[in-house]
């Protein structure tokens, strides 16, 4: 049982997450400071976060209407990183590092909703 967000697994996945977000984009050419990486690090700060907030949420429905936005929000990040590889802001290794990343928060979070959706250690 988890007694704060910081303890699941798919928030700590997310986190990380943002974490290479910035370092990467911290490479973008600066005429897209306000462009796509501001749209990048929003989209990834958005998937910890609403993870946070949805597991304070005391009804399933609310709880998994959060993590739903943070599941739209991986996908988002998922465009932006096809995007940066397609523009050359990325390498082909940075891209499959970072598309491996959002795989994997995204695995954790599915993981996670479901365990949600099943009642295991929740109460609804």
């Amino acid at each position: 049982m988890t007694r704060n967000f910081e303890d699941i697994i798919a928030w700590k996945n997310a986190h990380s997450l943002v974490i290479l977000v910035y370092r990467i984009t911290k490479t973008f050419p600066d005429y897209e400071r306000f462009g796509l990486c501001s749209q990048f690090q929003r989209a990834a700060v958005s998937i910890p976060a609403n993870i946070a907030e949805g597991y304070k949420k005391l009804s399933k429905a609310d709880k998994l209407r959060f993590f739903n936005i943070s599941q739209g929000s991986i996908e988002e990040c998922r465009y932006y990183c096809i995007l940066s590889r397609d523009l050359g802001f990325i390498n082909e290794q940075v891209y499959t590092q970072l598309l491996q990343k959002i795989l994997d928060t995204s695995y954790m979070l599915n993981s996670y909703i479901k365990g949600v959706i099943e009642n295991k250690g929740l109460k609804d």
